[in-house]
């Protein structure tokens, strides 16, 4: 089964809704060698309606303008993406296909496809929101910048039930950045104020 990654720029106070003002100052080769790692995870990037918009109508021009970004560019349009709308689309931009039918049962079928090694979601809050509902998240890639943005959409929206998680891997950058990936973990067992209380400092 292919891996569902989802990796977000996200700001201290859990926002995921990128804001330039904070995120760019912080963007540095660190951060540039993790996005490379997260793409090289996957062959097919699944991504939201906003978030499709925003990448065809940059990327495109920034591979045919051959400048220092268009390698990456390139990589984006080989790629494929699988694009989450309600409506339907007409794409400009090369390997790109709406997604068939309800989201959940469309991305366990993608999950299950031959051939596919992973499956990216970058950005697209509302998807992965979506998709950690139903528990189709194998890893959760976060940069974390030392800001509170303060407003803007939030990457864990409220529910019923907590999301425990399991961190695998952590790196913290001179910039104050700090990338945490996690994979969805069991709850803890259930314990109280009288399991911990050997555990309070000492009085002086």
């Amino acid at each position: 089964m292919a891996k569902v990654i989802s990796t977000l720029f996200i700001s201290a106070d859990g926002v995921a809704e990128i804001d330039p003002d904070w995120h760019f100052p912080y963007f540095d080769e660190n951060m540039g060698r993790a996005v490379t790692e997260d793409y090289a995870t996957s062959d097919v990037l699944l991504i939201g309606r906003e978030t499709y918009d925003s990448f065809a109508g940059a990327w495109p021009e920034r591979e045919a303008a051959g400048g220092e970004d268009a390698p990456f560019a390139k990589q984006l349009g080989d790629v494929r993406k699988v694009v989450v709308s309600r409506q339907p689309l007409k794409f400009t931009w090369r390997n790109s296909e709406l997604i068939q039918g309800d989201l959940v049962e469309a991305v366990t079928a993608l999950k299950a496809e031959p051939g596919i090694k992973g499956i990216l979601i970058p950005g697209s809050i509302s998807v992965v929101q979506q998709l950690l509902a139903a528990g189709l998240v194998d890893e959760l890639r976060l940069l974390v910048h030392p800001v509170a943005a303060r407003k803007g959409r939030r990457l864990f929206d409220d529910g019923d039930a907590p999301y425990h998680l399991t961190v695998t891997a952590t790196e913290a950058y001179p910039t104050g950045v700090i990338r945490v990936i996690y994979a969805p973990g069991e709850a803890p067992a259930k314990t109280g104020y009288d399991d911990i209380k050997d555990q309070v400092p000492p009085g002086e």
